[in-house]
């Protein structure tokens, strides 16, 4: 005979039913296999109440009520931040009664809510949130040829960085709020380099020694981007020392990001000098150009390394053949997700997003 257990309604009607057929308690437990003390219980009940349904339990009653709990996730996303303990403080600090670390932790977690490191992403003004969010629209209704976009940017490479983690208290789907975010800046320390891409094709990556400025920006765009332009147009033609314009067969368009040498007056001089079209940026809008996510993908290379590079030189050598490694297919993949980029930034009202 099976160990006694909680009986389910159909169960219990079985009994019932059995009982009401003219089958005495015995033979009930021998075709249920159900004791027969069980049995006779589930019978007097019927009987003399007509249920064949356990009663309610009350059990113990919840510490906070529901509109306890919503104030309690209002403090915690207030200050996503703080720890446990402090939540915990703040609330009872609001509220007339006292709950623990404990309550407040499992409530949060009934709530949605647990603790993750906050997501680092670069920070963006509200004027700039603005302006990302208006570019993104006008874009998305007008017909722009991305496969013909020069994708380029600067990149900082530390051979040492800090991985340190900030939590935050947030829902599986807040990871790119903007208060769930960890906001980073560049600093001063390690290798910096450029480099660019169109489409399936992967330009030149160079370093940049000391400050970039305009004449030096210039320069690079000029040993480096016109070259490229040429490559894209025709294999060859560079040879013939013929600037690239004369034989420009499709209308490609340069991106570069609002950095102080890659809009002043005078690198826009030259840009125009040498018929350069320039694709309008929003400021602060990494997430936007596909190139961050082969930086990123260099970067994951690069610590894979071993033995990992000892000086400058060596980590620059390091780059460069990484870059080179990478494949067609990712640079196409990227390129097509710039639909999915600016629907994202849209949907975010211009906050960052998770490109």
């Amino acid at each position: 005979m099976s160990k006694r257990r909680e009986l389910t309604d159909f169960e219990r009607g079985e009994i019932v039913g059995l009982s009401k057929g003219g089958c005495s308690q015995r033979n009930i437990t021998k075709i249920l296999d159900i004791p027969k003390s069980t049995v006779g219980e589930v019978i007097k009940k019927y009987n003399e109440e007509g249920l064949t349904t356990t009663a309610s339990r009350s059990g113990r009653p919840k510490i906070l009520s529901e509109r306890d709990n919503r104030h309690l996730v209002k403090i915690a996303k207030e200050s996503r931040s703080n720890t446990l303990e402090e939540i915990t403080e703040n609330f009872n600090t609001s509220m007339a009664i006292s709950v623990s670390t404990r309550t407040v932790q499992r409530i949060l977690h009934k709530e949605g809510y647990s603790g993750h490191a906050a997501k680092k992403k670069p920070f963006v003004s509200e004027k700039n949130r603005k302006k990302r969010y208006g570019w993104c629209r006008i874009q998305k209704n007008c017909f722009t040829k991305w496969d013909h976009i020069i994708w380029s940017d600067e990149s900082r490479y530390e051979l040492f960085n800090n991985d340190s983690r900030n939590w935050v208290w947030r829902r599986a789907n807040e990871r790119y709020k903007a208060d769930c975010l960890k906001p980073t800046v560049k600093n001063s320390i390690g290798v910096m380099v450029w480099g660019c891409f169109c489409n399936d094709k992967l330009g030149p990556l160079v370093l940049v020694e000391g400050t970039l400025n305009s004449d030096k920006y210039i320069e690079l765009l000029k040993e480096h981007l016109l070259p490229f332009l040429n490559d894209l147009n025709g294999e060859g033609e560079e040879e013939l020392m013929i600037p690239w314009y004369f034989f420009q067969e499709e209308n490609y368009i340069f991106q570069d990001d609002n950095a102080p040498c890659h809009v002043s007056i005078k690198t826009k001089s030259w840009k125009e000098n040498n018929s350069i079209e320039i694709l309008p940026w929003p400021a602060q809008s990494p997430d936007l150009n596909p190139i961050e996510n082969l930086w990123n993908e260099l970067e994951i290379r690069i610590r894979k390394r071993r033995p990992m590079p000892k000086n400058k030189n060596d980590f620059f050598a390091a780059l460069k053949e990484e870059w080179y490694k990478i494949d067609k297919s990712q640079l196409i993949r990227l390129v097509k997700s710039m639909p999915n980029r600016i629907n994202a930034v849209i949907e975010s009202k211009g906050n960052p997003t998770k490109y």
